[in-house]
This record gives structure tokens, C-alpha cells and sequence, in this order.
């Protein structure tokens, strides 16, 4: 398989501006996503300013911004402003709040006022169930299932979403994203599993250029790699040691 192959949507996921901009420079890739333990690991300080920032230089591809309130109605408020902050914007709504209370009232509010959500934080179909009957079927959705966290748990991610996107089915203007990839494989899978988008990081997209390499030329190139180093390390084993008589 070639990337060129794919039917499913690569996003890249990060909060490095630079970063940000090389991908976008990538016609491959077809959205972004950040949230805001990304943006603390990337030194960001200033939420909003940033946001700005990332949406002046990624006018024309979906970017999603998440709320960071607990309280519903207080997440209302914040997805309603992230939304004025470009037209394509998607506002990233957790499932839950950390009191395990079910956003759905949110979701069904900002979905009927034509806000595009991204629900986040997903790891069971019956969240995606319940999500799925608060959408609206004229207003783009996207529910992010975090695949990779399922199968951190050792379960198969897979069935998993093909489930999810079973009950989707209704909406059909919700698309399907797989969350947290672990590898590049997972592309592959959450290809198979018909979702519509793949959310990574730049090290795993880089690596999409693997994608079709032959194989036996993999193999040289790791053994031309451990020879190279070796060499330059300037590693010696030595003259075997005499053995004693016995």
C-alpha cells in the first residue's frame, strides 16, 4: 500500500507551531488537532493568542481547539467563543467532564446552532452511541475514539471502532477519527475499520514514507546502519584471549 492508496483523512496532531506549519506545507495532510496537555508541553501560555496564530497560518484545513471548563455550562460559553475564532474551527468537547457527568446537552446545543464539535476523549461505543443521537444530522461532527489508549488496555482497537462507526451511521455527516495512534501501522488499521480520519503526531507521519518500501532493502539499510556506527564508534573486540593449559 502507497499513502497515495489512503481514503482516510491524515490530520496532524501537536501544538508546535513550526511544526504546524511544515505539515501544513504537506497537501497529504487534511486537518490538524492540538488540545491543551499539548499546548502546556509546548510551553504555550497564552491560549487564545495561540489559536489565532495557528488559524492565520492554516486558514483553509480543519483545526480543533478544545474547551478546558468543567462545568457545562461554562463549556458552552468556551466553545461559542472558539467557534467565532475561524471557519474552521472545530470545538473539541470531552465526552464527560471530570465528574464523569455526559456533555450530550452541550453537544445537542452547539450541533443545533450549527457549531461543528469534535467530541473527544471517547473510548466506548456506548459513549458513542449516546453522542451520536445528541448530533445533528445537518452540522459536520467529528468523534475522536482514542484507539491507541484502548489498546494500551490490550484490547483490540479495531472491532472496537468498527463498532463505533456502525452506530454512526445515522449521522452521516460525523466522520469517525482514530485517536493516538501508536505506529504507523494504525493507519492501516483505522483505514480497515472504516474511519474517516487519523489524528498523529509529525514523528509517526513522518514515517509514512515507509509506506510500500521493499523489504530486503530495509533489512541492508538497518545492517549498513549497525556497520556504520560501529565503525564510527571505533569499536574493537580485541585479540581472543589465550587459553590456559590445562
Amino acid at each position: 500500500m502507497k499513502v497515495s492508496d489512503l481514503k482516510i483523512k491524515l490530520f496532524a496532531d501537536g501544538a508546535d507551531l513550526a511544526g504546524m506549519k511544515t505539515m501544513y506545507a504537506n497537501p497529504a495532510i487534511k486537518g490538524f488537532t492540538t488540545n491543551p496537555t499539548l499546548m502546556r508541553k509546548a510551553g504555550i501560555a497564552d491560549y487564545k493568542a495561540f489559536a489565532l496564530d495557528v488559524l492565520k497560518a492554516i486558514p483553509d484545513r480543519p483545526v480543533s481547539f478544545e474547551v478546558f471548563a468543567d462545568e457545562l455550562p461554562e463549556m458552552a460559553v468556551q466553545a461559542r467563543e472558539i467557534a467565532t475564532w475561524g471557519p474552521n474551527v472545530n470545538v473539541k468537547i470531552p465526552v464527560t467532564n471530570t465528574k464523569r457527568v455526559f456533555t450530550g446537552p452541550i453537544i445537542r446545543e452547539l450541533a443545533a446552532v450549527g457549531i461543528q464539535v469534535n467530541v473527544t476523549a471517547v473510548f466506548t461505543p456506548e459513549q458513542v452511541k449516546a453522542i451520536a443521537e445528541c448530533l445533528s444530522r445537518d452540522t459536520p461532527a467529528i468523534v475522536s475514539v482514542f484507539a491507541g489508549r484502548i489498546a494500551d488496555t490490550g484490547l483490540d482497537p479495531v472491532p472496537v471502532m468498527k463498532e463505533c462507526g456502525r452506530l454512526l451511521a445515522g449521522r452521516p455527516k460525523a466522520e469517525l477519527l482514530w485517536a493516538s495512534p501508536r505506529e504507523v501501522l494504525n493507519v492501516v488499521h483505522a483505514e480497515e475499520s472504516g474511519c474517516h480520519i487519523i489524528t498523529a503526531t509529525n514523528d509517526i507521519l513522518a514515517k509514512l514514507g515507509l509506506f510500500g518500501k521493499d523489504l530486503g532493502d530495509y533489512s541492508l539499510e538497518t545492517v549498513q546502519m549497525f556497520y556504520k556506527d560501529a565503525t564510527a564508534a571505533g569499536y574493537s573486540i580485541g585479540a581472543p584471549a589465550s587459553r590456559k593449559a590445562s
